[in-house]
């Protein structure tokens, strides 16, 4: 019996646009959006002071181990926001979002 392609076992490393996941986090918020297509581009350059708002209030809640809800379903997903899991509103109830690479460019409302 064949043995299975061992690189096909190995995970591969997240790249979005060509950069990795810390490579993103380093830029800032204009600098990722420049990295997107061009709706989502216009948004975030848009609402890039609501985003950075969004953000210190997230990491400030993170210190003290507190989860994130929020009503901002138009939000676009920034690499600040990786790892971390937000309540997002969906008029009913809140849903609790584990927050991806996979995820970056897409809005809070797409789950």
């Amino acid at each position: 019996m064949a043995e299975p392609n061992k690189l096909s076992l190995q995970k591969k490393e997240f790249t979005y646009r060509g950069k990795t996941l810390a490579e993103l986090k380093d830029l800032d918020i204009r600098e990722f959006a420049k990295l997107l297509r061009s709706n989502e581009k216009r948004t975030v350059l848009r609402q890039s002071d609501e985003l950075q708002k969004f953000i210190l209030r997230c990491k400030a809640k993170f210190g003290k181990k507190k989860q994130i809800k929020t009503h901002h379903r138009h939000l676009i997903i920034i690499p600040e926001m990786v790892g971390s899991i937000i309540a997002i509103y969906n008029g009913k109830e809140y849903v609790k979002i584990q927050i991806i690479e996979e995820m970056l460019g897409h809005r809070l409302g797409e789950f």
